[in-house]
């Protein structure tokens, strides 16, 4: 949980920084791209508040009215956050670039301006450099997140990003990563789009760029909403994962077979067992009782996601 907390933090402070300076070199050069730019990074921050709502609600003890915790509230927010990027910064990215491009006019570069009597300058420069800094800072916020995925990958063993993406409950962490990817990616072709209107004269090439970004987070935004979906429903744990608790259980003495074995995640790496077991018959009740609660407890060492697990015995 600490590590998710400082994945979204890094990425909090990254993006609000990052927003400022984009509006700032959007006034100064009407730039299509960087418009697109100032919606995503201004997205992005707001995001992260959400998460870190999300983490907060989550680490609430259990009560009455939710008696397995509020684990499900990273989900529900990281949810919301997928719909935000999805609806603010996505659509009005693209719908800024593709009217860009049906309506052409001054944008991208700018034109030379009097500096304070020091001399004429390029506005086009402020964009490179706001967008060379928001590279730095999304590299320095993606290692961050990298590094959270990385403890899951090697956690659970999955062979890479691919199955950590469709497996992973650690949504929080899993949002930060793809949101900084793409802000990696849509300043990279931002900078590109803005160097080619300048070099060209064409300001299409700032235009589609300004389409392109806003195409790629409506994407990404889509598949993170599918993938919290799963979780929000009450996905069980993948069926290797499940498989060795089965293991397990049809090896441990007394057992005969399993009659019905269920898993949900609760929250993030929070995995409620439920299972109903066929016992020999014979087994006096004290020792039927032992016997439960030391398979029980072997369950969830064998798996510390694991924070709940209830034995229905039958014969």
């Amino acid at each position: 949980m600490a590590e998710s907390k400082s994945v979204v933090l890094a990425a909090l402070f990254a993006n609000g920084a990052i927003a400022v300076l984009k509006f700032f070199g959007f006034l100064l050069t009407g730039s299509a791209a960087m418009l697109s730019e100032t919606y995503h990074s201004i997205s992005d921050t707001g995001n992260q508040v959400f998460l870190l709502i999300g983490i907060r609600y989550s680490n609430q003890d259990a009560s009455r009215g939710h008696p397995f915790g509020y684990g499900k509230a990273e989900f529900f927010y990281s949810f919301l956050v997928s719909v935000l990027l999805f609806g603010i910064a996505g659509w009005e990215s693209a719908k800024h670039g593709y009217n860009a491009i049906m309506h052409p006019g001054h944008g991208g570069g700018g034109q030379p301006v009097e500096l304070l009597g020091i001399g004429p300058f390029d506005p086009v420069y402020v964009n490179y450099v706001v967008l060379l800094g928001a590279i730095a800072f999304e590299t320095y916020a993606l290692k961050k997140a990298w590094a959270g995925m990385k403890v899951d990958i090697e956690q659970h063993q999955w062979s890479g990003l691919r199955e950590a993406f469709s497996k992973t409950s650690n949504v929080t962490t899993l949002t930060a990563f793809t949101e900084d990817t793409i802000a990696l990616v849509g300043a990279g072709i931002a900078l590109f789009g803005i160097y080619l209107s300048r070099v060209t004269g064409n300001q299409l090439y700032d235009a589609v760029s300004a389409l392109l970004i806003g195409i790629m987070l409506m994407g990404f935004a889509l598949a993170l909403a599918w993938e919290n979906k799963r979780l929000l429903l009450g996905e069980s744990l993948p069926k290797s994962e499940e498989r060795k608790l089965r293991n397990i259980v049809e090896e441990w003495e007394g057992v005969e077979k399993i009659v019905d074995l269920r898993t949900v995640y609760f929250g993030p790496e929070q995995v409620m067992v439920a299972a109903d077991i066929a016992f020999e018959n014979g087994i006096p009740t004290e020792e039927m009782d032992d016997r439960i609660t030391a398979l029980e407890s072997a369950m969830m060492e064998a798996d510390e996601t694991i924070f709940k697990v209830y034995v229905e015995p039958e014969v």
